[in-house]
């Protein structure tokens, strides 16, 4: 009988030792949850998971939540600030409040075009802007792929080819003051409204037209419910893929250094994906029956510049950087 009830107790030691070390195991994986409003069907969504939440491997448990389902758009930063959510896909805007710095980052035609905003994040000037991000609104930028050049999209035939052209049409623009002040100066009646319900509202009348990037005109089909598509070029658009300060603290060098890694892996990725997909799509759109051209963009860029510098947001520009981003 002794020796029976030594061996199961040495039986019952094993077994707890067994679960502890599962556990332990179970406690040293490094859990992101992550918040998006695109939906889950989205390409950029797809390269998401392949690029950045395979890539970091079984040390993450990474949970990523697409179409605004977690939270709504434009309130990420907010709740990664108060440890609800780890990482997101920031736009320039949501800093603003905090780190009026920012607005220039936001500014309509910035940038030349893709090679120059990829030139610009490069360089090394704003290395100072993001470090101030992340004292101020205490989360760090990791990367900040590729999403398209915004254009305008609208119904009806009227040609738009200066911004006095877009008198009086009621332009969707994501929530924000940012967002706001974009549609503004391009001569719109800027409406804010979330990105999920475009559609609806394009289908209804309750909007003139919205402004996205090609890839997200086609992922949402907007092409269903508008006529045109004037290639104003005016945002050279990236989110910040970012990750709350908290959360990155909590890692050690090793793992901060594979979350690195699969964010740049995913910038890239989503980059190339991006360039494909607007390479192709003014002929798919043109097939639609979409009317697809260029407008005055000496005329747009002049115009909109000269909003931007007689508004609060240039007063907020770092001095000196806009001329750096310029010689570049």
């Amino acid at each position: 009988m002794r020796n029976i009830s030594k061996t199961l107790m040495g039986g019952v030691a094993v077994a707890v030792m067994s679960l502890s070390t599962s556990g332990a195991f179970a406690q040293d994986k490094i859990e992101l949850i992550y918040s998006d409003t695109v939906p889950e069907s989205d390409i950029r969504s797809e390269t998401l998971k392949t690029a950045f939440g395979e890539c970091l491997g079984e040390g993450f448990d990474f949970k990523p939540y697409f179409g605004a389902t977690l939270f709504k758009q434009g309130t990420e930063l907010t709740a990664m600030q108060r440890g609800n959510l780890d990482m997101g896909a920031l736009a320039v805007y949501d800093f603003y409040n905090q780190v009026p710095h920012t607005a220039i980052l936001g500014t309509a035609y910035l940038y030349k075009d893709y090679d120059h905003m990829r030139q610009v994040w490069a360089s090394g000037v704003l290395d100072d802007l993001a470090q101030e991000v992340e004292d101020k609104a205490k989360v760090k930028i990791l990367a900040n792929p590729y999403i398209g050049t915004r254009h305008v999209n609208i119904k009806g035939d009227k040609k738009i080819m200066t911004p006095a052209d877009l008198d009086g049409v009621k332009l969707r623009m994501p929530g924000g003051e940012g967002w706001q002040f974009v549609g503004e100066a391009l001569g719109a009646n800027p409406t804010p409204l979330a990105f999920t319900e475009v559609y609806t509202a394009l289908q209804t009348g309750a909007i003139d037209g919205q402004d996205n990037p090609l890839p997200a005109d086609k992922a949402m089909k907007f092409y269903e419910v508008t006529d045109q598509i004037v290639l104003t070029s005016h945002l050279v658009a990236n989110n910040q893929f970012s990750i709350s300060l908290s959360k990155w603290n909590s890692m050690n060098e090793e793992q901060q250094a594979k979350v690195q890694e699969c964010a740049i892996n995913f910038e890239k990725a989503l980059d190339k994906v991006t360039l494909d997909q607007e390479a192709e799509l003014v002929d798919f759109f043109k097939a639609e029956g979409l009317q697809i051209y260029e407008p005055d963009k000496e005329a747009f860029r002049n115009h909109v510049l000269e909003v931007y510098k007689a508004s609060k947001y240039s007063a907020d520009w770092p001095e000196g950087l806009l001329e750096k981003i310029n010689e570049l």
